[in-house]
């Protein structure tokens, strides 16, 4: 009896023996197999991630719409923190774009070449026109102010001015306006006095090349200065140095009375409008998304300057007046002024 339990013991503990080497060899053979899985899916998804990387600037390129290849924007120029890296791409920029280029694609960034480190971004066009005219958030012509000889426009929804003479928009570029603390004054004026190089009531330490004011209390005006990409100025109009000088010799000053204590003549007629989105996404970025994003129609312009247009008729009538006297006056005394005591003939 004994022998039989020991038989049936020996020949139990060979059944496990079997069993544990099959299971040993069956883990072994799924371990072997999720081996073989995982890596056959861990190549399969790195050539998927190597095949989207590789497509998406054509996926872009090809989801982009045709006028923002023509004429707006297609992609971000992204810049680093870290410095060492920011420098190196910075050095290819400027190997990619000319001054005139990198120059203009600050502009549309609201960016003059001394704030260009405080970018983290820079919207850049699909074709770089330096004059920025392909790029203009104004209206090429607005019928409403066909009659009006010269009118300055700012907006402060995208910190960016207008030039019209005669309806046809003839120039526009960047500009920084009032800060939030210090917003610059809204409405319709005229230009009054300029200087070619003025000095802050605010600090002597701040000089202002091609002042041209536009609220002689105020001491408000525009004038070249630092352009950071945002509003950042203490009310005045800031511009680039090529915009400020250009203004400068396009607006008309006022004409005082005798004596200067009154206005004779006004000025080029200026409007500021609109409001800015503080603490907001810089409006200029949202192009990437739309190149209309910044458009101000037709329509809106006409609406806001329809009630302003007589009064700038009516004080450019005057002006025209007002120097057609000044030059009649000097033409009369110019002979007075030349004449000489003629001498008798001898017989």
């Amino acid at each position: 009896m004994k022998n039989i339990s020991v038989k049936k013991s020996f020949l139990y503990a060979c059944l496990c023996s079997i069993f544990l080497v099959s299971c040993k060899k069956e883990i072994e053979k799924i371990g072997d197999t999720f081996k073989d899985t995982v890596s056959s899916s861990e190549v399969q998804e790195a050539e998927t991630d190597s095949i989207k990387k590789d497509s998406v600037p054509l996926v872009k390129k090809e989801s982009v719409p045709p006028v923002m290849q023509e004429n707006g924007f297609y992609n971000a120029f992204v810049l680093s923190k870290d410095k060492k890296m920011r420098d190196s791409i910075y050095a290819e920029y400027s190997k990619k774009y000319s001054v005139a280029e990198r120059t203009a694609i600050l502009a549309l960034n609201r960016l003059d070449s001394k704030s260009k480190w405080n970018a983290d971004t820079l919207v850049v066009p699909a074709k770089i026109d330096t004059t920025l005219m392909a790029y203009s958030p104004f209206p090429m012509q607005l019928d409403i102010l066909s009659g009006v000889k010269k009118f300055v426009i700012f907006s402060y929804p995208i910190q960016a001015f207008g030039v019209y003479s005669n309806g046809s928009l003839v120039k526009w570029g960047p500009t920084s306006m009032g800060k939030k603390t210090a917003q610059t004054t809204r409405g319709l004026t005229f230009a009054n006095w300029k200087k070619e190089l003025a000095i802050s009531t605010v600090s002597s330490e701040w000089k202002l090349p091609y002042n041209f004011n536009i609220h002689n209390l105020g001491g408000i005006g525009w004038h070249e200065y630092t352009l950071p990409g945002y509003p950042a100025s203490h009310s005045c109009l800031r511009l680039l140095r090529k915009d400020a000088k250009w203004l400068y010799s396009y607006a008309d000053t006022w004409i005082l009375n005798p004596g200067g204590a009154t206005t004779k003549a006004r000025g080029t007629a200026v409007m500021v409008f609109g409001d800015y989105k503080w603490g907001g996404r810089k409006p200029w970025r949202k192009l990437l998304d739309d190149p209309n994003a910044n458009n101000i129609s037709v329509e809106e312009l006409t609406r806001l300057l329809e009630p302003e247009v007589p009064k700038m008729l009516k004080e450019q009538s005057n002006r025209e007046k007002v120097v057609d006297s000044i030059k009649a006056a000097k033409a009369a005394a110019t002979p007075i002024q030349n004449e000489r005591p003629v001498e008798p003939q001898s017989n």
